[in-house]
């Protein structure tokens, strides 16, 4: 008797030892799992900005903040980088104004930026997976990439809006949207290093010619400095060889140049070129307006800082 105590005893220290094992697995797989969730934030702030959140009004942004998909976005100034499931970064320049939609989880995601006006630079690391997507609406084309780094531009002109698409790396499939909001089927592709520009006047929508190279004169500063930090961090991407205003060699002596044209369009800096000292300015390759010239004579030698009017 004593013998079959012993053994019932082995028996039911054993099946608590199997049975603890199995609670100790589930509870590992059920509350140890690492959710794989979304995390979109506003990296880097110095500046003003506005975040309008449904339910919640207009929100004081700042650094660090993270985001919500709705959220819509008025950038006002200075310097704004988002970042995006830890891989993805959208590089926003003043006066912007956009609303961000996110969904599904950090390994199969869907990010739309409805860009209304403004310019935003987007740097996606890795490629995306065959479930995810990330596109840049404005309101007369579509953006869709896997993974590159382009920049989206699109503001009014003498009651014409433009969207500008400038392809850094990668390729970007561009596809119109016309006045009554269908989409063409016709899809344009932008290749690395060249950019297309968009226009539509109410009662049409169409390409402002073929993509053609990156016109990098007529580029923000902004940007270019912005290129500068993503191939710093590892992105293969073309930089123009443009001299920086900042650089204290040429600050040493203001006569010896190289000198700064800048291109304004009814108050606002169009885009800027750096010129040595007797060289001639480049008339940029895209226009502000299809109306009009530039107020100079581009034979001219370039001798001081230039300021260029359109007309």
């Amino acid at each position: 008797m004593e013998k079959i105590g012993k053994k019932k005893i082995i028996i039911i220290a054993i099946i608590a030892v199997v049975l603890i094992a199995i609670a100790v697995v589930a509870a590992i797989l059920i509350f140890g799992r690492k959710e794989e969730y979304r995390v979109i934030k506003i990296y880097e702030l110095k500046g003003e900005a506005v975040i309008t959140r449904e339910n919640n009004g207009d929100i004081d942004a700042y650094q660090g903040m993270q985001l919500q998909s709705g959220d819509k976005i008025l950038f006002k100034s200075g310097e704004m980088t988002l970042k995006l499931d830890d891989d993805k970064y959208v590089y926003v320049e003043p006066d912007t104004q956009f609303r961000l939609i996110a969904q599904g989880n950090s390994k199969n995601s869907k990010t739309t930026i409805e860009l209304d006006h403004g310019a935003i630079t987007n740097d996606i690391k890795n490629p995306l997976s065959d479930k995810s997507s990330y596109e840049v609406n404005t309101p007369n084309s579509n953006m869709a990439v896997r993974g590159t780094v382009y920049r989206v531009h699109t503001y009014y002109e003498n009651g014409v809006r433009y969207t500008r698409v400038t392809v850094f790396e990668g390729k970007v499939d561009s596809c119109l949207i016309y006045p009554d909001g269908t989409k063409s089927k016709d899809i344009v592709i932008v290749e690395k290093g060249n950019e297309v520009l968009i226009y539509d006047d109410e009662t049409n929508t169409d390409y402002v010619g073929k993509p053609g190279p990156i016109d990098y004169e007529s580029l923000p500063e902004y940007v270019i400095d912005v290129l500068k930090k993503i191939k710093q961090s590892g992105t293969n991407i073309v930089i123009p060889d443009v001299s920086s205003k900042d650089d204290p060699d040429n600050n040493n002596d203001d006569e010896k140049g190289p000198f700064t044209v800048t291109f304004m369009y009814n108050g606002q800096v169009f885009g800027t070129q750096v010129v040595d000292k007797g060289a001639k300015a480049a008339k940029p390759k895209l226009s502000p307006s299809q109306t009009g010239g530039w107020d100079f004579d581009f034979d001219k030698e370039i001798n001081e800082d230039t300021t260029i009017e359109w007309r």
